[in-house]
């Protein structure tokens, strides 16, 4: 099938928690730590302003940095830290050393500071005298750094566009260019050479690169400075010297800081000779390693390696190399590392091997101490995750996943990319090579992932075992699967029609209608039970919990059914739940098993199934309440009689509970006048709110009435005996009966299996006793039921209260009154998405909403 690839929006955040990958460390990517870093260097001197007096400055020691922050000490100290002191860089009046006799300001300690002077005396009776033995071999801070545009800013700020340093040539390490800024990206700079322009010939490279030096660097190492040798018959030689002269005056005006080059690693003496055979990645094509000749030495620091080329028309493909150049590698690395090298071009045989080859050609192989330590993996791993430069068009940075780790070298694979590459092979300290979420720091563009247009119908590839070969697409592009279904074989009863998810449906309380969203419009066809665990992972991937999910669908079966167990996995919050389940097998009991499964989820019965909602779902689910698909009976709210008794022939039978679990209590604060009301609760309306997630491997499942729904007088129904703590509704009648201090344990068990009608009962004895009532200033007057209100209600609600900007939330998920009544603070923290602080004060403002009811409209 010819598919199709379209864009997607990619965030980092969102994609490595859904796949659960890994991203590489920060920590490995040494050349973006430097970048970070401060310019300012610990042990610079500075003058100080004195706080006390006017005009009057003390010089002062970097301790350490932090961003625009400098950690001070005044000079006297020593090694004394108690009275080192933060200042701001952007604030604090600071100047280099040598600008209080330049601007005839006094130089002397603090006048309020008597042990600084005293310390001072010890050493010496003249502070001139002392500043002198202080400051002699010392460095002080640039002045460029303390005052104008370049104030505060980071080393790698400090090159902005129009900068102009000199280019090492990528042929000649003796000659050098002029280069100009064109853009400056975390470190990352456009270079373009001084007269040529067009961005055809601009370069990118990382600030750090040993290739860039200052401007007059060539000059003062009598290193030549001339055009760039593959581009100098662009221009007349008039023309280049005209260029470089007007750029050197231009770069004279205002100079790139030599604190930029601070960080430049000092190259290291080689030891290679004339002839010597190693190992290299290609420096044309970086997918492959390939054996190279050392073909020539320029000095002690820089040696000429050219890619070995066996045939007669052989054009050379030749690099300048140090002795820490990335990629290059002692022979028999590949063999000793598993990993495949190239044979040379022209060469005859087969099998490649380096004693042979080194015999035929009557050379030596470059001895191991050559090299630099090639075991360093840097902290990277396989499947780790981190954005690269894509080596063929190196105006691109893309997503990129490490495929394999040997040694100092990385195979990346690159995504995004419309026409796919070999794995490309980097160094672990390569600078083509970033953390994830270098580029949106950046503003610099990603390559995203491509996503196949066609993926709804390749997300399942299912072959009948006696049928390996791939039937012939259909026109419409759908895979057809299973073509016992339109051969009419006997078996052709375990096979389905394509089952199809309908984004527009209700999602219910489980299921994240986002994530819902994007999931394929339809899977299969296949054979049943695969199709149905596609489906079905896919649901579960999509739930805010996935964990409870996974508990829901054990329950899902039939006696009937002809069923066959599926292992279903998920993942939450870096744990990993797995649940065996019965799919149906047969292609008659697919719709009746969807239907379950949505009821058991309470969603929309046409959420996912054979048949394919268009435009309005045959339930109207849109228009629904959120709670019309729940499990929870409609009952008739209101206060009984304290006379009132139930007998024992209205008691429902209670539902069976699951084996007790981890609980979170969320403390109620505050209590209601309401002493009789009764209601059926969810968990989530109790005081218990179970943690689904711990507990999941815990034997026992949570079991639910299967009896129709209808209309049950509060008196009549019986609590479920239930260890622990007492369920909300007792501590509140508990509470409102017996206004004082809390029974004793010996007196009240803390553990009690009495029914609500028992306490009912109770209740009665205590009719004139006084309740507890809200406090007035925080009662609320409802005009309305609550029941009654819309999703505007309910945003205007919100909007009117200390949490109007959580009403957008409420809008977006369609909460209406009755939906508003059952929102608890787990339920709030978990589908809103709200840390705890905020997610408490909302809760405050449901609970004002839920005690006006109960007092207004319960009865």
């Amino acid at each position: 099938m010819d598919c199709a690839e379209e864009e997607v929006d990619f965030n980092w955040e969102e994609y490595l928690e859904y796949t659960g990958a890994t991203a590489a460390p920060h920590t490995s990517f040494r050349h973006v730590e430097i970048s970070l870093q401060s310019s300012f260097q610990p042990g610079m001197k500075l003058e100080v302003a004195n706080k006390g007096s006017l005009d009057t400055y003390w010089v002062a020691t970097i301790i350490t940095t932090c961003g625009q922050l400098l950690l001070l000490r005044y000079c006297g100290y020593g090694e004394d830290r108690k009275a080192d002191f933060w200042c701001d860089i952007m604030t604090a009046e600071l100047h280099p050393v040598g600008w209080c006799a330049q601007n005839n300001k006094t130089l002397q300690p603090p006048e309020d500071n008597v042990y600084l002077r005293a310390a001072i005396k010890e050493k010496s009776n003249d502070w001139a005298e002392f500043l002198i033995k202080e400051l002699t071999g010392s460095r002080t801070a640039p002045a460029n750094l303390l005052e104008g545009p370049l104030r505060g800013k980071n080393t790698v700020d400090l090159i902005t566009v129009g900068s102009i340093l000199e280019l090492r040539d990528a042929f000649e390490p003796s000659v050098y260019w002029a280069a100009r800024v064109q853009r400056n990206v975390g470190g990352r700079l456009c270079l373009s050479y001084v007269g040529l322009d067009d961005p055809v010939h601009y370069i990118w490279m990382f600030y750090l690169d040993t290739r860039l030096r200052p401007l007059g660097w060539a000059k003062e190492n009598n290193l030549s400075m001339e055009a760039p040798t593959d581009l100098r018959g662009l221009r007349s030689r008039a023309e280049w010297t005209e260029a470089l002269e007007e750029a050197t005056a231009e770069a004279i005006k205002s100079p790139l800081p030599l604190e930029v080059f601070k960080d430049h690693a000092d190259l290291r003496t080689h030891s290679f000779k004339m002839g010597m055979k190693l190992e290299m990645v290609s420096p044309a094509e970086p997918f492959y390693i390939c054996p190279v000749s050392l073909t020539k030495v320029y000095n002690e620091y820089y040696f000429q390696i050219t890619v070995d080329d066996l045939t007669a028309e052989a054009t050379p493909t030749s690099v300048v190399c140090h002795a820490d150049s990335p990629g290059i590698l002692p022979v028999q690395w590949c063999l000793k590392n598993g990993v495949s090298l190239e044979r040379p071009r022209g060469f005859e045989s087969q099998d490649f091997d380096w004693a042979d080859y080194l015999k035929h050609t009557g050379t030596e192989a470059a001895p191991d101490a050559c090299f630099p330590n090639a075991s360093q993996s840097k902290g990277f791993c396989k499947d780790m995750w981190l954005e690269a430069v894509n080596p063929l068009q190196r105006t691109e940075i893309c997503v990129a996943r490490i495929t394999q780790v040997k040694g100092r070298l990385l195979w990346l694979r690159l995504e995004g990319l419309t026409k796919p590459l070999p794995d490309c092979i980097v160094d672990v300290e390569s600078m083509d090579i970033f953390p994830v979420g270098w580029c949106e720091a950046n503003s610099y563009p990603l390559i995203p992932l491509l996503k196949p247009v066609c993926q709804p119908q390749k997300k399942i590839a299912v072959v009948q075992p006696e049928k390996q070969l791939a039937p012939s697409h259909p026109a419409d592009g759908h895979l057809n699967m299973c073509p016992s279904m339109d051969t009419g074989l006997a078996n052709g009863k375990y096979c389905c029609s394509q089952l199809f998810v309908n984004h527009r449906c209700f999602s219910g309380p489980y299921l994240n209608k986002g994530r819902i969203a994007e999931l394929p419009q339809a899977v299969g066809p296949g054979k049943c039970a695969v199709v149905l665990k596609e489906v079905l992972t896919m649901l579960i991937n999509s739930a805010y919990k996935p964990g409870r999910v996974l508990r829901e669908l054990q329950v899902v079966e039939d006696p009937k059914w002809n069923c066959q167990e599926e292992t279903l996995k998920a993942k939450y919050k870096g744990k990993s739940y797995r649940s065996t389940m019965k799919i149906v097998r047969t292609v008659e009991q697919v719709a009746e098993f969807c239907r379950r499964v949505c009821e058991r989820l309470q969603c929309c019965p046409n959420l996912f199934g054979p048949t394919l909602v268009s435009n309005k779902c045959p339930e109207n689910c849109s228009s629904q309440t959120k709670t019309k698909y729940t499990y929870y009976k409609k009952r008739k709210v209101g206060r009984p009689s304290l006379g009132e008794t139930a007998q024992d022939g209205d008691m429902t039978k209670p539902a069976r509970r699951r084996k007790k679990r981890k609980a979170i209590f969320v403390q109620k604060k505050r209590r209601t006048s309401i002493v009789g009301y009764q209601t059926t609760e969810s968990p989530q309306d109790s005081d218990y709110y179970y943690d689904d997630e711990e507990d999941f491997d815990e034997s026992g499942s949570e079991e639910s009435s299967n009896s129709p729904r209808e209309e049950t007088p509060a008196h009549t129904f019986k609590e479920a005996p239930r260890r622990g703590r007492p369920p909300r509704r007792v501590v509140l009648q508990r509470r409102a009966t017996h206004p004082g201090p809390e029974p004793s344990d010996k007196s009240v068990p803390r553990r009690t299996t009495r029914s609500v009608s028992y306490i009912q009962n109770q209740t009665t004895k205590h009719a004139q006793t006084k309740t507890e009532s809200v406090e007035e200033e925080d009662r609320l007057v409802l005009e309305r039921n609550p029941l009654q209100w819309s999703v505007s209600d309910v945003v205007d609600f919100i909007a009117s209260t200390d949490c109007a900007s959580l009403a957008k939330i409420f809008q977006e998920q369609d909460i209406d009154g009755q939906a508003l009544l059952l929102l608890t603070l787990p339920t709030v923290q978990e589908c809103m998405d709200l840390k705890l602080g905020p997610a408490i004060k909302l809760c405050h403002q449901i609970e004002r909403v839920k005690v006006a009811f109960y007092s207004q409209y319960a009865n």
